[in-house]
């Protein structure tokens, strides 16, 4: 099946004349535009090199319009439970070779259920990293237990295994681990040493379907994984989740809390017929958007560090993550080096706030002072993943931008 969308081929049938490619020339060792007059950052007075701003998500697709148009056609749309939510499980199962997949309405649902088909309770620990998703917080305080925070790791800015296993206690009931902004915790070792203290893993992969930790799909290490379909994610239903897992246990008692003479989290038939043909490109997208980070990696200057994972694991690009180290760039404030990139019509953001830096303190436990968080918290860049895919050397005009920036960094300091 083509992948198709805005009603085009995927980037590696675009030909070489194509407008956006032209657009988006020249690249970044143009001649043209060495000299620091002729490479001004748009923001101090230059022309953006991605003039139409980031590329909407996920746009005009012609095969999911018409999968959606026969759902509405055939009625299925109206069903509590039709052929296209059934092919969609099907399909999760088969993808990331699970027992059981559980659709529902949001990637955070999906882990609150994950917690309650642990058998999470009150006077329980939930042990997760200092840097994280804070819904995954709030979802702990749901369920009445209390939020055990550990540090991430330095070089990748994921949950910290060593870090974990030192946590663990006789109250540590659960682990989330999240693979966050293309990088993938080790969770073979945390699995393992988790087994061995009858804690369970609750596995995070809302950020990375289809990503691979050596041969094996990532959100399938754990006791119970967790995907999400929001709006802006790599499958996306503007809302939805679900639960995969082994265990026909934990599969039983999260139907057991969801099941109340009707499905209390639902995903719509209507969004499972807009998912099912995104699922058919995940793996094809996934590969076009790794090899564009793989080229920009190679081209980013000093002063930032690019943290997706490598060889032999396979990430996939949700954001891409990127370490901001200031004295790089002639002390440029983090915020003004986005507002910066921003201007080129560049996607990009501040990552998360650590947790420890949001929440009362009342309402947590700390094993350290998690200096890797607080990097995180004040350091980290997400790169949205859109821009991953967009025909023409989009690596080297996203590399150009960050030097242009950091050549003119004293100006934009001066004007900002």
């Amino acid at each position: 099946m083509a992948c198709l969308v805005a009603g085009r081929l995927s980037l590696a049938t675009h030909g070489d004349n194509d407008k956006e490619s032209d657009q988006l020339m020249p690249v970044l060792n143009s001649t043209a535009a060495s000299s620091a007059s002729a490479d001004r950052p748009a923001i101090v007075g230059g022309e953006p090199l991605f003039p139409n701003g980031p590329p909407d998500w996920p746009g005009a697709w012609p095969a999911v319009a018409e999968s959606v148009e026969r759902c509405l056609a055939d009625g299925s749309w109206g069903k509590y439970c039709g052929p296209h939510h059934n092919q969609l499980e099907a399909w999760l199962r088969s993808f990331f070779n699970v027992e059981h997949v559980l659709l529902c309405a949001s990637g955070t649902a999906a882990v609150e259920l994950a917690l309650r088909g642990a058998k999470v309770d009150d006077g329980d620990d939930v042990l997760l990293a200092g840097y994280d998703f804070k819904a995954n917080f709030q979802n702990v305080l749901a369920v009445g237990a209390t939020p055990l925070l550990v540090d991430v790791r330095a070089d990748t800015m994921q949950l910290d295994v060593d870090a974990a296993i030192i946590g663990m206690t006789e109250s540590t009931k659960a682990i989330i681990a999240s693979h966050l902004h293309g990088g993938l915790v080790d969770l073979p070792q945390l699995k393992q040493r988790a087994s061995e203290r009858g804690i369970l893993v609750i596995e995070d992969a809302c950020q990375c379907p289809g990503a691979k930790i050596g041969s094996q799909r990532a959100g399938t290490f754990g006791d119970v994984g967790v995907l999400s379909f929001g709006g802006s994610k790599l499958l996306s239903a503007g809302r939805g989740g679900a639960v995969l897992t082994n265990s026909a246990e934990i599969a039983q008692r999260i139907r057991l809390h969801t099941q109340r003479g009707n499905e209390a989290y639902p995903l719509s038939e209507l969004q499972a017929a807009a998912l099912l043909p995104q699922c058919e490109c995940l793996d094809e997208f996934n590969a076009q958007r790794l090899a564009t980070v793989q080229q920009l990696r190679a081209l980013l200057p000093s002063g930032i560090t690019l943290l997706a994972d490598e060889s032999p694991n396979t990430p996939a690009f949700y954001k891409v993550g990127l370490l901001y180290e200031p004295e790089g760039f002639s002390n440029l404030p983090r915020d003004s080096f986005i507002n910066s990139l921003q201007a080129e019509g560049i996607a990009i953001d501040s990552g998360f706030r650590a947790l420890h830096r949001i929440h009362s303190r009342r309402r947590f436990k700390m094993l350290d002072s998690l200096p890797n968080a607080e990097r995180a918290d004040t350091q980290m860049l997400v790169l949205h993943h859109p821009l991953l895919r967009t025909p023409g050397p989009v690596a080297e005009q996203l590399a150009r931008a960050i030097h242009r920036v950091r050549d003119f960094a004293t100006t934009i300091a001066a004007t900002s």
